[in-house]
């Protein structure tokens, strides 16, 4: 960073006057903070790192307050960095404003072989944090987990499930399958048993189930991993807790169980059926239906949750969910994004494979191409359907995929959005969760505003600054 740069930040930090996912402000005007670790591990773990910027006071509204010694801070900065695992290279920028020096350190993120960093003093479990917004949270352990599987190369699809009962297998399906492998995996064909086939392709391991297995060819794998399911809802609003005009919280509620072709049928049939179909009649006056939701894109958005979600024992507890609104579609499933690829690049390059054991069953089953095609169809179907592209984004070791359905092409103002939401009583923990900004910022600028214009209304307007309050739509 330039000079010149540090200085537009500070100018851009005083305008918004809050924290951002890649800037933290620390004062330094009386000694240099002593625990920087939190936003060191935050900002290491992320790919795009992150920026601490020293002279500005958060508490007094931003103000330039300067720092106490340019080199000392420095020195110490750098002292911290080293107490990380790896240790933390922070490239440092200095400028004067108003006759006060400010301090930025650039924080690069690490790659994915090196994650989680954390604070040797404490242990990898303590020490590793990720940025939420503008804040520094404890990594989960599940979110640990995730980088050690990736680096260890563990493959979760392939751990076998506890004794050869497990399997209790659809005899067709299996078939269909051996049938597959002989005619396209000629080096099989001959002279190999059917178990020795099954042994070699990931379907047993010592003549115990995968995993893999399980979830493809057991009549019904849900028998011993209850939650690897797929809950599916569709709801009257925009908003979970919005009810419909006589007060029905879901339009549908299912969960989808069976093997994973099952349930992906299953899945998009429930899509299907609760989406709206318009109709439309063209110049010859014949009828066409246009599907809200165009099903190729979603069969695509479900198998790719299917595939790709996380299959350890950290998340058996964990179902896809997909959650069909008013205005969207919601197709969620833990696990995040695996090896080197970022939210930018799906679609563009070939990603590595988290279950690719599995993946190639549903192959020779002819479920899945397994090219790599899953998200360009979902983009070229939506576009075709004049709907806008997919939305991508990975929180805590969740992978979403956000279909938007063209309701409200006008986009609802942040304000009107925050009074939808509070359609149901909110609490300022909900409120800044929803807005994504500080907690000063949230109430301040956007919720007491709303208040003071009658939109919202305290649930206890006698104790304005109760721990109980919540915010209601007037």
């Amino acid at each position: 960073m330039q000079t010149e740069d540090l200085k537009k930040l500070v100018t851009n930090i005083h305008s918004i006057r809050y924290e951002t996912q890649n800037i933290e402000v620390k004062a330094a005007e009386k000694g240099c903070p002593t625990r920087l670790f939190d936003t060191l591990s935050s900002f290491s773990n992320q790919d795009e790192g992150g920026i601490i910027v020293f002279g500005l006071d958060e508490r007094d509204g931003f103000a330039l307050k300067g720092v106490y010694d340019v080199n000392d801070l420095q020195k110490k900065v750098t002292e911290q960095c080293k107490q990380m695992e790896p240790s933390v290279r922070a490239l440092f920028t200095v400028c004067e404003i108003d006759g006060k020096a400010v301090v930025s350190a650039e924080i690069p993120g690490a790659d994915i072989a090196e994650r989680p960093v954390f604070y040797r003093g404490v242990g990898r479990i303590k020490g590793s944090y990720v940025r939420v917004g503008e804040s520094d949270e404890h990594m989960s352990e599940y979110e640990i987990y995730s980088y050690e599987a990736f680096r260890k190369r563990i493959r979760d699809d392939i751990r076998t499930t506890g004794n050869s009962n497990m399997l209790l297998a659809d005899e067709n399906r299996i078939k269909k399958y051996l049938d597959a492998v002989v005619a396209e995996r000629r080096n099989l064909a001959d002279n190999v048993s059917h178990e020795d086939i099954m042994e070699l392709m990931g379907i047993t391991c010592g003549g115990v189930p995968t995993l893999a297995g399980v979830m493809t060819f057991s009549k019904y794998p849900q028998a011993y991993f209850p939650q690897l399911c797929i809950t599916a809802v569709a709801l009257p609003g925009t908003q979970q807790g919005i009810v419909g005009g006589d007060g029905e919280r879901f339009i549908d509620n299912k969960r989808i169980t069976g093997a994973i072709p099952e349930m992906l049928d299953e899945a998009v049939e429930f899509v299907r059926k609760n989406s709206r179909t318009k109709t439309i009649i063209d110049e010859y006056g014949r009828r066409n239906d246009k599907e809200e939701y165009p099903i190729k894109a979603v069969r695509e958005a479900i198998l790719n949750a299917l595939v790709h979600r996380d299959y350890s024992v950290h998340t058996e507890n964990l179902p896809i969910r997909i959650e069909m609104y008013r205005d969207r579609m919601e197709i969620a499933n833990s696990g995040g994004l695996y090896g080197r690829i970022s939210i930018d690049a799906l679609g563009k390059v070939h990603p590595e494979t988290r279950n690719a054991t599995l993946a190639n069953m549903l192959e020779l089953l002819k479920i899945t191409e397994n090219r790599y095609s899953g998200i360009p169809t979902m983009q070229m179907e939506l576009s075709k359907a004049g709907l806008p592209a997919p939305e991508f984004s990975v929180v805590h070791g969740e992978f979403k995929v956000v279909m938007r359905n063209g309701y409200n092409k006008e986009p609802m103002s942040v304000s009107d959005s925050i009074v939808e939401y509070c359609c149901t009583p909110r609490t300022r923990s909900e409120l800044i969760a929803f807005t994504g900004k500080s907690r000063t910022y949230t109430m301040s600028q956007m919720v007491q505003p709303l208040v003071d214009s009658g939109k919202l209304k305290m649930t206890l307007p006698e104790k304005p600054k109760s721990s109980k309050q919540k915010f209601i739509k007037a």
